[in-house]
């Protein structure tokens, strides 16, 4: 890990390399900007219980939140989508320090409101080797908070690419689609580390994440 760049530094990269008119990025960063002051989606808190839920794997086999919880502590992350690079970007970075996860017991949960074809072209993609799951209904992005509609302002400035790749995963007709947030579960089920955000480029570092799994890890001992 410590020869790689940071989660960080590779999301402002990606984020540098978009080349999208300044009055584009000025509507997008306004309308979430004004979304984040509302406290529209802003995840669940430290303290707070997980909803369990059962979901989809890449493959369509069904996978408990409750399962994995009883193995170790698990590192639930919601993303956007194969269509979001940041997204691939962020998975990624948690596939490369997978085996230092592992070997606190713990388990890796990515959720997205992508249907299993898709979930299955996210795992391939970049090798990832943990849960890719897909929350077709948004019911729980919903339970978690972190279900928004994205802002109409907004929807005139996005890639073509990107707005058929959303119009693909909408259970009601509304543009909605998970903030990216990463929540550190103890095997109870309890928030114990959270990053929730409508600033969608920025991310939790999987340090930060691993270093909440051996917090708790300690905790039980």
């Amino acid at each position: 890990m410590g020869e790689l760049p940071s989660l960080s530094e590779r999301l402002l990269a990606k984020a540098a390399s978009v080349n999208r008119p300044e009055e584009a990025k000025k509507a997008i960063n306004d309308a979430l900007a004004a979304l984040e002051r509302e406290g529209v989606a802003p995840g669940l808190k430290i303290g707070e219980t997980a909803p369990d839920f059962t979901l989809p794997n890449a493959v369509g086999d069904p996978v408990r939140l409750a399962d994995r919880l009883a193995a170790g502590p698990v590192v639930l992350t919601f993303y956007r989508g194969t269509w979001c690079p940041y997204c691939n970007i962020e998975l990624h970075a948690y596939q490369e320090v997978l085996p230092a996860f592992r070997a606190e017991g713990a388990h890796i949960v990515a959720v997205s409101p992508q249907a299993p074809d898709d979930s299955l072209d996210m795992r391939d993609k970049h090798g990832l080797e943990f849960d890719v799951l897909s929350d077709l209904s948004q019911e729980v992005l919903a339970s978690y908070k972190v279900r928004f509609v994205f802002p109409a302002v907004a929807l005139p400035h996005v890639l073509d690419a990107t707005t058929k790749a959303l119009a693909k995963q909408q259970p009601d007709g509304e543009w909605s689609l998970p903030v990216p947030a990463t929540f550190v579960l103890d095997q109870e089920g309890v928030v114990r580390a959270r990053h929730a955000t409508m600033a969608y480029r920025t991310r939790m570092e999987p340090a930060e994440a691993l270093r909440a799994v051996r917090e708790i890890n300690e905790a039980r001992r």
